[in-house]
């Protein structure tokens, strides 16, 4: 299979790479910029600018993988804000342009998008089939994302509602663990809120899983079926790295610290992956207590 992913050089990208080429498929990454280092064999770069110019170096491609976007791991200015809803707007825009331009067009499209899709709740229950809501910005970025990937003419479209993903050394989880390495971890806020959290394995899987399957289109949660609140994600923490889950974190101080971005932490929504599990995906990860206990190193 030839893959062009764009955003392939970040947290899950760089994953999802590696596995491709692991199972020799050629990989084409897409950037602002070229590479800084010699690359391996059946991977390729290629510039946004290069494909403007020449787009029919996509003629051909079985499958196109979106992942580019601003981090949203930020302070929430107004101008980080902008970058971050511009940056998805425009990735998922330029694929949709690109794509109408190709004779031969690939037969997916997997453009990621959020679990915020379904808005902030403290009691709903979501999968593919729930209504989404804008409650927040971060809804609002994931609804003018997936407004921009349906214009993307392929044949199989499948919006990717990503979950916080774990990994012991990048993204969220490093930074989560932090204050019980050091003896202080516990609730924050209410510690009700729902967190929907996906093994960095289980993603770059559900990728491949999406890929390959011609039956999967449309929304797919990629989330974990075991959705946990803060609370119970602080305690499986505590108990993967024996330390004690007791030293709470107040909402205002949180707020005060991060400022509109703390609803990162104080706020969520509890989805489960319906469609993936129907299909016959199997999570290496199904529950948290087996996630805490690789991601712990145990």
């Amino acid at each position: 299979m030839r893959v062009a992913i764009a955003g392939g050089s970040g947290f899950i990208g760089s994953a999802l790479t590696k596995a491709l080429l692991d199972r020799k498929d050629e990989v084409w990454i897409i950037s602002r910029s070229g590479p800084k280092e010699r690359q391996p064999s059946g991977m390729r770069h290629v510039t946004w600018e290069e494909l403007e110019k020449t787009p029919v170096l996509l003629d051909g491609m079985d499958a196109i993988v979106n992942l580019a976007g601003e981090t949203i791991n930020q302070r929430w200015s107004a101008a980080a804000k902008r970058r971050v809803m511009e940056s998805r707007i425009s990735a998922a825009s330029r694929i949709a342009k690109l794509v109408e331009s190709l004779r031969h067009k690939p037969s997916v499209v997997v453009n990621a998008s959020g679990i915020s899709a379904y808005g902030i709740s403290a009691d709903g229950l979501f999968d593919e089939s729930s209504k989404t809501a804008v409650t927040d910005f971060l809804s609002e970025v994931v609804q003018k994302w997936e407004q921009a990937a349906d214009a993307i003419p392929a044949e199989r479209l499948v919006k990717l509602r990503v979950g916080v993903v774990l990994d012991k050394k990048g993204g969220a989880f490093p930074l989560m663990a932090l204050p019980y390495r050091m003896f202080g971890g516990g609730r924050i806020g209410s510690g009700k809120q729902w967190l929907s959290w996906i093994h960095l394995e289980d993603i770059v899987r559900l990728i491949l899983f999406c890929l390959d399957n011609g039956e999967i289109r449309g929304p797919v949660n990629a989330s974990a079926p075991d959705p946990a609140t803060n609370d119970t994600f602080g305690r499986a923490i505590g108990k993967a790295m024996y330390r004690p889950h007791w030293f709470p974190v107040p909402a205002f101080a949180m707020r005060l610290l991060l400022g509109e971005m703390s609803t990162l932490l104080l706020d969520g929504q509890r989805a489960v992956p319906r469609k993936a599990l129907e299909h016959g995906f199997v999570f290496h990860y199904p529950t948290l207590d087996e996630a805490m206990k690789e991601l712990a190193g145990r």
